[in-house]
């Protein structure tokens, strides 16, 4: 699951979604990315501009979901994904944000390859610090969902849960800076 519902506030409202790196939206790399490390499913959670995501943007065979609340921050955007896996058979979800280039294949493979079925909980760590991609099997999806508010997501059930989750270290091949502000913008450039 890609989130990518952000207005990009502290970028002068760019949608981060349609940002350009490598040529693309970041959306379309942050699916490609996903398909790398090989995932067939992959949802997509929009917000803002989510009609000119979905005109600009090239995201055949994902499932595009519209967060109307997009504006209340990450955590909105995480219970819509959740919500748009109830029924499909899914026994785990695996998250990234859009805003996040950095986090390439290798580093989503790992973490998946931490799945071990609907208990399963893990996540990326750089330097032994937790990031993501974070994997969520779905039993734990009505309690993440719960406690997902503003831009926190699923951080504070992460930290009751970190008996049970498992870090998965990926700071040897991925980079897990966000795009937040016109000062970050450089980072984009060299794709």
């Amino acid at each position: 699951m890609v989130l990518a519902a952000g207005g990009g506030r502290r970028l002068g409202g760019r949608p981060k979604a349609l940002l350009e790196y490598g040529g693309r939206p970041l959306v379309e790399h942050a699916v490609a990315v996903l398909r790398a490390a090989g995932l067939a499913r992959v949802h997509v959670v929009l917000g803002a501009s989510a009609q000119t995501v979905r005109e600009r943007a090239e995201l055949p065979g994902c499932v595009t979901v519209e967060n109307p609340e997009w504006a209340t921050g990450m955590g909105s955007s995480l219970r819509t994904g959740l919500a748009s896996l109830a029924g499909s058979g899914a026994d785990a979800a695996l998250v990234c944000l859009v805003d996040q280039p950095g986090i390439g294949a290798a580093a989503v493979a790992r973490v998946r390859a931490a799945h071990r079925g609907p208990g399963t909980l893990a996540a990326a760590a750089y330097a032994g610090r937790r990031g993501h991609p974070v994997l969520f099997g779905s039993a734990h999806w009505a309690d993440v969902a719960a406690g997902a508010e503003g831009d926190r997501g699923a951080r504070d059930y992460l930290r009751t849960q970190a008996d049970a989750l498992t870090l998965v270290e990926c700071g040897d091949v991925a980079e897990p800076y966000d795009i937040d502000t016109p000062e970050d913008l450089w980072r984009l450039r060299g794709a």
